[in-house]
């Protein structure tokens, strides 16, 4: 089954007979994976201190990667217009120490996809793996021409593109914890896989991060794909590009805010030059709505699923906020309250290791099972915890 759904991948990202690939847990992993396996080709090129060329918009699992494996993370800045990696300033970046360049497509701060095609050609020139993290909109951008949405090119096509991340476990419609790394060529996984040959157990070989895998997920991975089927996910991804589209256009509209670049995929970022952004973010979730606040530059975005295309919820949102933007821009220096103003406050404290501290003690109290005072007994008579 995990083979059958690596080689369904593939032939979605237009793989060569040759291209190939792993399930793994989630988006993180499947990065991991091949930060890993671009790491371990440094070192056999005889690059002691490898280094990751990524945009500053890259998901933060290549921070995790860089941080796991001893790598360093350069960030190339963005055009700030589109949003995009500013491809100059990326071939800048390359010095000798480079082990792999990567692109996002869409990434998930503005739902922006990165000049793949530019970034590629200085790939082949360097002799450089590209790596396209397409965790996120993945299983949208596949099905995006034949639902009458074409895109630039951005996979296997795509000559210098050697490895994509994808994340069946969002748009693939998959249960939580899968997602696949795929290769343009085997000889790139092979650097992926780990072996100790000389264990008193027997001989360890094991393709990913973690020694037992579930089978469970990967079978309903599997048996997802086959239900859903590629008119399935066509269908779905029509209804959603649609709808992103037409917040992307009608919120663009709106005196006060604007959207960040040109997204062509699900997410549509939006900004102010007027008010603080986050008060706006506040006065949705009173609405009802859930957006992701967004840093460095302060922004919310909105990332649209099957939810949002059923009738009359894209023209709610779209109306919810004209009419918060109108009452913000009575008051456009007011204070921002609650989260927003945690957001902002965390942006601007200098020591990030203040932030890092407080994040740390967020994690602690998820893990803490301390039963309050007034609460003898933890769990009360029908097994329902006391809060």
């Amino acid at each position: 089954m995990e083979a059958e759904v690596v080689r369904m991948s593939c032939t979605l990202f237009h793989g060569g007979p040759n291209s190939c690939g792993a399930v793994t847990s989630g988006g993180t992993e499947s990065i991991l994976m091949a930060c890993k396996a671009y790491r371990d080709m440094a070192y056999d090129r005889g690059i002691k201190y490898p280094e990751i060329v990524a945009p500053l918009s890259v998901h933060a699992a290549f921070d995790k990667a860089a941080h796991y494996f001893r790598m360093k993370l350069v960030h190339v800045p963005l055009d700030k217009k589109t949003m995009k990696v500013d491809v100059k300033a990326m071939r800048r970046a390359i010095n000798k120490n480079t082990a792999m360049l990567v692109c996002s497509a869409p990434q998930f701060p503005h739902g922006i996809i990165d000049p793949i095609e530019e970034v590629a050609k200085l790939a082949l020139r360097y002799s450089l793996p590209l790596h396209v993290d397409a965790c996120l909109g993945g299983f949208l951008i596949v099905f995006m021409a034949k639902a009458g949405y074409p895109l630039a090119p951005y996979d296997f096509r795509v000559k210098g593109v050697t490895s994509i991340s994808a994340d069946t476990h969002k748009y693939g419609y998959a249960p939580k914890g899968s997602s696949v790394i795929l290769y343009s060529d085997k000889k790139y996984r092979h650097y992926q896989y780990f072996v100790a040959p000389d264990w008193q157990g027997g001989i360890y070989a094991s393709p990913s991060v973690a020694g037992s895998r579930p089978g469970g997920i990967i079978a309903a991975c599997w048996a997802t794909m086959m239900h859903i089927g590629e008119n399935g996910y066509i269908d779905a991804t029509k209804k959603i590009i649609s709808t992103a589209r037409k917040i992307k256009t009608e919120t663009s509209k709106i005196k006060g805010v604007f959207v960040f670049g040109d997204p062509e995929v699900s997410v549509v970022a939006i900004g102010s030059n007027e008010f603080d952004i986050f008060r706006l973010s506040n006065a949705l979730t009173t609405k009802g709505w859930n957006l992701n606040s967004l840093q460095y530059p302060s922004s919310i975005h909105i990332c649209c699923t099957v939810l949002h295309t059923q009738k009359g919820v894209a023209d709610q949102f779209v109306n919810d906020v004209k009419e918060q933007v109108a009452i913000i821009l009575k008051n456009p220096k007011e204070k921002t309250t609650g989260m927003g103003a945690i957001y902002g406050m965390a942006q601007s404290i200098p020591d990030r290791s203040m932030v890092t501290e407080i994040s740390r003690g967020f994690l602690d109290c998820l893990y803490s099972t301390e039963v309050s005072l007034s609460n003898t007994s933890h769990m009360n008579g029908n097994g329902k915890a006391h809060h």
